[in-house]
């Protein structure tokens, strides 16, 4: 059996060791953290559950492609909800919009807005499933994408409007700047600005109304070892607690790991990794020709994220299971995080409060929420360590005597911190940048890092910073497209 090792545990690594180890390699998965899922970590205490990252399930059906590939069924080892709506969006005037797949309620509530953006709703629905179809079931998105299937689809890309900007796009269709946030936000949930991420990214309304938005029984943890289950029982080797401080190289190609000054040999290497971290801290520098450390650090990396984990003695029935606030600016909100890297006066921000639909999830009459916030990256030079508590205490302030959720404060039971500091430190996340390269035109589809390595043979990438991208399904399209390259590789398709 040939030998692959993998680098990192979370949902890019975990679904590829499910498929190597089911097309018959030996796969051993090495994870720095003491447990798996990496972004999608988990906190226990005082009988309150906290996903830390991911909190969505959408696209289920590219999931069960990963159960189905060990010869399992998704349905034995989650329990899933559809949520409906998938969504609340509160805008800065109070007045919001429960986001669902159901048409007659989103035309019925844009009508209240703009008469005429809700009547071009089907129409830029249809719009976006073409691009859906492109993507997701002609397999652009589970495909190694090299220049070659670049230029076969810039044509069609060009009659998509695939290439301009995702804002620009939605602003073509909608007038009213409700709608405008409402179908142009998406690539917020993959760390990049809606004005300068290609409006393939567009392909994002159509999957989530096509395959719903949906909750596992227990919180995203509960995919996490799902996923770890399956690929136990499929044979693969998980070592937890255990970070891999070099890739091995030798004539060019990759040999194994070393980890803690033990070498584990192997035909291939993939890493799950951060692609900075990668590139600068786990290969030595004469290998790499293409991804020098200039070149590396030239690259656009994702905006952070500030979060805040909730334990509530208290219900808030206004907020949903996912509800987005948001600040009455958008674009030059958005520019401050991302050009101007600093940290602005006003923030929107994201909640997610699973015990809306999980009472499990939080002693009863209580609520577990967590509160993420997007910010610059660490190239924006603040200094967590003095910022943190004052951003904290704003944002609580504000949540609690502007929008209006009473007494917030005095029913605290249980509050933990992340950082951009934490992303860089925990998650060897460069920059802190929580997703990664920013998923903007030039770092897109074969402008992004392939799924192998240019630099050193035998070396793959799976994860946010490889193709297609980042959010858990594009994460698990990249365990795809970086399995086709390996069978590729090894004269096994």
């Amino acid at each position: 059996m040939k030998k692959a090792i993998i680098i990192g545990a979370g949902f890019g690594g975990l679904a590829l060791a499910i498929r190597l180890q089911n097309q018959g390699f030996q796969v051993s998965v090495f994870e720095k953290n003491a447990n798996t899922g990496g972004h999608a970590s988990q906190i226990k205490k005082k009988g309150y559950t906290f996903d830390m990252g991911p909190s969505l399930i959408t696209a289920p059906d590219i999931i069960e492609k990963v159960f189905n590939r060990a010869g399992k069924s998704m349905k034995d080892y989650l329990d899933l909800t559809y949520l409906d709506p998938f969504y609340r969006l509160y805008f800065h005037d109070k007045t919001f919009i429960d986001y669902s797949a159901d048409s007659a309620k989103m035309k019925e509530q844009m009508s209240r807005f703009n008469k005429k953006d809700a009547q071009k709703y089907d129409a830029f629905m249809e719009y976006t499933k073409k691009l859906y179809q492109r993507v997701i079931v002609d397999g652009m998105g589970s495909t190694p994408f090299d220049m070659k299937a670049l230029l076969r689809f810039i044509p069609e890309a060009l009659k998509l409007r695939a290439i301009q900007s995702t804002h620009s796009v939605v602003s073509s269709w909608f007038r009213d700047e409700r709608h405008r946030f409402m179908f142009s936000f998406h690539p917020l949930f993959i760390g990049g600005s809606p004005f300068r991420s290609p409006a393939v990214y567009l392909m994002i309304p159509y999957l989530e109304k096509h395959g719903g938005v949906w909750y596992a029984k227990g919180g995203m943890f509960s995919l996490v070892r799902a996923l770890e289950k399956v690929a136990l029982e499929s044979g693969v080797q998980i070592n937890t607690s255990a970070e891999v401080q070099e890739i091995i190289v030798q004539n060019r190609h990759a040999k194994g790991v070393r980890v803690n000054g033990t070498v584990h040999q192997a035909d291939l290497v993939v890493s799950n990794a951060h692609f900075a971290h990668t590139h600068l801290d786990l290969l030595k520098a004469p290998v790499r020709k293409k991804w020098t450390d200039k070149k590396v650090k030239s690259r656009a990396y994702s905006m952070s994220s500030f979060l805040i984990y909730l334990g509530v003695r208290k219900k808030y029935p206004e907020l949903l299971h996912h509800t987005l606030i948001l600040s009455k600016r958008y674009k030059e909100l958005v520019k401050d995080i991302f050009d101007n890297k600093i940290l602005p006066d006003d923030f929107s921000m994201y909640l997610h409060v699973p015990s809306r639909t999980d009472p499990s999830m939080a002693p009863a009459d209580s609520e577990s929420m967590y509160v993420l916030v997007p910010t610059a990256n660490l190239a924006s030079g603040i200094d967590w360590n003095k910022t943190a508590r004052p951003f904290a205490d704003t944002i609580l302030n504000f949540l609690e005597h502007d929008f209006g959720l009473t007494d917030l404060g005095k029913n605290i039971e249980v509050q933990e911190i992340f950082t951009p500091d934490d992303f860089r430190t925990q998650r060897n996340n460069y920059l802190g940048s929580a997703w990664g390269l920013e998923p903007k035109l030039t770092q897109s589809a074969s402008f992004r890092p392939g799924n192998r390595d240019e630099d050193v043979h035998g070396l793959y990438r799976v994860g946010a910073s490889t193709h297609p991208g980042a959010g858990v399904p594009g994460v698990l399209l990249t365990a795809e497209a970086t399995e086709k390259a390996i069978l590729q590789d090894f004269n096994l398709l």
